[in-house]
């Protein structure tokens, strides 16, 4: 008998693909029967190597080795995955198994995940390419009846192949060159570090910003209320009320505009990492998580897309899926709704994967058995839903202008005309807890060209205000228009693996993925280059100083947007894979010839600031704050206070700086907690500084001081 080989990128993923095709028998690592064979990777399971492979002195840090250039690049399997790794290798090479199908997540770096381990192994057997955008059982079953040709995405792989290596290759001869100029680590990434540029690019605004002063001028006739324009000065503003106040302003003209707004777009990732940040809080990260999981349960349809649309065969899947919904959903009890299911149908628009959607299963299941922040999210993609297949806002606008004393007074008014989808987008947003912002109607009286009112009149004083600090969704949206203008409109002459597998518009006309933004933020923040004050997203210091010193190649937005759309044509196969690494590692050459030495003032660029702990008994100086230990600013002085003394690591107490600045100042210090090593117990007494002189600092426990 032959086995049909199936690997997935993840367990869970390889569990729900072997129920439906029929692989019910658990082995050591997979699933089995029916004539398939159900493995899994664990991510990467192959990874590039590290530097120092590739030559012993590079795992030493030093610019004379640099830039490094692996030919040819090697692969490892890291410790922890080796034993999955060599479960799939096995059964990548038995015997029995006379074809595989790569059923890793559909996209560019599932590819390269299943691509490296085929690789690894040595495997030459014929592939085929699962291709799905959702985890339940009809998706998987009609994935397999319609397996493509793996070589159909030959250009995808090359693609995912440049991205990495030129990560690899801008990441490691940065962070190393950069590191020892500085003498400090700085990591250095090809997104990360634009995304960074561009926090701190705001942040240097909010800072320049000075706020000016201004007035306006109301009148006021019973409920009808109109304004100035901007008035810079006080006098100015005080004249014109004094003029307006007690006369009549005259109605000079009416205008009257009905406008239609349209219906919002599914969710692609990054809209919906946006909108969850923007009422919940949520991390991109936090978000991609719990779609992963909603994923993976079968209830949400495959997250990592950048698609806002649905292909056009899937209009009776979306009617059914809307029905059931109507009467799923709290909120959209009594809603009266004719679904427009055509509006959300665009085939030229879905690439990889079509708009995040819930599942057939999720209206089966409802929000049962999930948590809260997960109910929150399929709330988010079911409200969405919709809103998108709603019939249009509709409304009438009304600018009137007023003359008086001389001066113009605009009014504005709006009146709903019909609801359409915002009526399902306000019961949504009345159920949550979080704030979220109302419209607020003007409703004007009837109007007239030529009508007189008595008025009064009011002076308001006014500040222009700073520009805001990002948040994460806002941060998102600017990376993900990050180089817009300067990229070329979409093609369309690519072939049908690239078109399905390859970079999509908002992959390559930004920065990063929808798929990896979410880590690359984590990451800023995990380095301490990017603090989280609230929901705004703000550069520390040394955040601040590295997008400063590097260069404009690597913190330009632009030229990374167009790495992306280099990669795209790749994918596409209108792109020279090796002609992009020629570039790319003559870049880095250039890099480093140019960066070869910085003055010594900016050496000391990144070192921390010194925490003063108090003053020295033996000299005066300040004493500071080191790793291991308190010290003396005189390097002639030798007082010194060691963290690990014997003193308190005998009382298993912690030396913290608290205790190190009570004795300096009093000479003696209340410590809670101490360990007595004779009756095994706790107590509180005072601690002595008992400083004679010598090398090391000696401490006592004062007599009578147990507490």
């Amino acid at each position: 008998m032959s086995f049909q080989l199936v690997i997935a990128e993840k367990p869970s993923v390889a569990h729900s693909i072997a129920a439906v095709i029929g692989a019910a028998e658990k082995q050591n690592g997979y699933w089995q029967d029916g004539g398939y064979l159900v493995s899994w990777c664990i991510g990467h399971l192959v990874s590039f190597a590290e530097a120092g492979q590739y030559d012993e002195k590079y795992c030493k840090w030093k610019y004379e080795d640099l830039p490094i250039l692996p030919q040819p690049w090697q692969f490892i399997v890291p410790d922890e995955k080796k034993q999955q790794f060599e479960i799939v290798r096995t059964l990548l090479n038995r015997s029995d198994v006379d074809s595989v199908t790569a059923a890793t997540d559909a996209g560019r770096e599932g590819e390269l995940i299943f691509r490296f381990v085929y690789q690894m192994a040595g495997c030459t057997k014929p592939v085929k390419r699962l291709w799905i955008s959702s985890m339940e059982d009809a998706a998987i079953r009609e994935g397999f009846a319609n397996l493509r040709p793996d070589s159909d995405y030959d250009a995808l792989y090359q693609s995912a192949l440049c991205r990495a290596k030129a990560d690899w290759l801008v990441g490691i001869n940065a962070t190393r060159l950069f590191s020892v100029l500085y003498h400090k680590t700085l990591t250095v990434g090809r997104v990360q570090t634009p995304t960074l540029k561009m926090l701190v690019d705001r942040d240097a605004k909010i800072l320049r910003f000075q706020k000016e002063k201004y007035y306006t001028v109301g009148i006021q006739s019973g409920s009808l209320k109109a304004d100035s324009g901007r008035i810079e000065d006080a006098e100015t503003a005080n004249s014109l009320k004094e003029k307006c106040t007690g006369t009549t302003t005259v109605c000079t003209s009416v205008k009257r505009e009905k406008k239609t707004e349209q219906p919002p777009k599914l969710y692609d990732l990054t809209t919906l990492q946006r909108e969850a940040n923007r009422l919940f809080g949520f991390t991109a990260k936090q978000t991609l998580d719990y779609a992963q999981q909603l994923y993976e349960k079968k209830l949400l349809t495959y997250p990592r897309t950048d698609s806002q649309y649905l292909t056009e065969d899937m209009g009776q899947t979306a009617q059914h899926l809307v029905s059931d919904l109507l009467g799923l959903l709290p909120f959209a009890q009594g809603l009266d709704l004719t679904p427009e299911v055509g509006q959300i149908l665009n085939s030229k628009k879905v690439s990889d994967h079509h708009a995040i959607l819930p599942t057939a299963e999720f209206a089966k299941q409802g929000f049962t058995g999930l948590a809260e922040s997960e109910c929150k999210l399929m709330n988010l993609v079911c409200s969405k839903l919709l809103c998108a297949i709603a019939a249009p806002h509709e409304y009438e606008t009304v600018t009137a202008v007023f003359s008086c004393a001389g001066n113009e007074f605009t009014a504005k008014g709006k009146t709903v005309l019909v609801p359409g989808w915002k009526e399902i987008d306000q019961r949504f947003r009345s159920t949550l807890k979080a704030d979220t912002e109302e419209e607020v109607l003007n409703t004007l009286p009837e109007l007239a060209e030529g009508q007189s009112f008595s008025v009064t009149a009011n002076v308001s004083e006014h500040f222009t205000s700073p520009p805001k600090a990002y948040t994460e969704d806002t941060l998102l949206s600017a990376m993900e228009r990050a180089g817009t203008e300067d990229m070329p409109e979409d093609k369309v002459n690519c072939s049908a693996g690239a078109r399905e597998g390859g970079l999509s518009h908002a992959e390559r006309k930004g920065l990063g993925t929808p798929a990896t933004r979410a880590a690359i933020l984590e990451k800023l923040v995990q380095m301490g280059f990017v603090q989280r004050k609230g929901k705004q997203l703000v550069p520390t210091k040394d955040g601040i100083n590295l997008a400063v010193v590097l260069p404009e190649s690597l913190t330009s937005p632009v030229l990374t947007a167009e790495w992306e759309n280099r990669l795209t044509e790749i994918a596409k196969g209108n792109a020279d894979a090796d002609e992009f690494m020629a570039e790319i590692e003559a870049q880095v050459r250039q890099l480093v010839k140019t960066y070869s030495c910085i003055s010594a003032d900016k050496q000391n660029l990144f070192q921390s600031e010194r925490v003063i702990i108090g003053k020295c008994p033996r000299c005066g100086e300040n004493v500071y704050e080191g790793k291991k230990n308190f010290y003396c600013g005189n390097r002639g002085c030798q007082f010194v206070m060691w963290k690990n003394d014997r003193f308190f690591e005998q009382r298993k107490k912690a030396f913290t700086p608290k205790i190190a600045a009570a004795l300096l100042k009093n000479g003696k210090a209340k410590v809670k907690g101490l360990y007595s090593e004779k009756t095994g117990k706790t107590y509180d007494a005072t601690v002595l500084l008992a400083d004679t002189g010598g090398k090391y600092v000696n401490y006592r426990i004062a007599r009578d001081s147990i507490m």
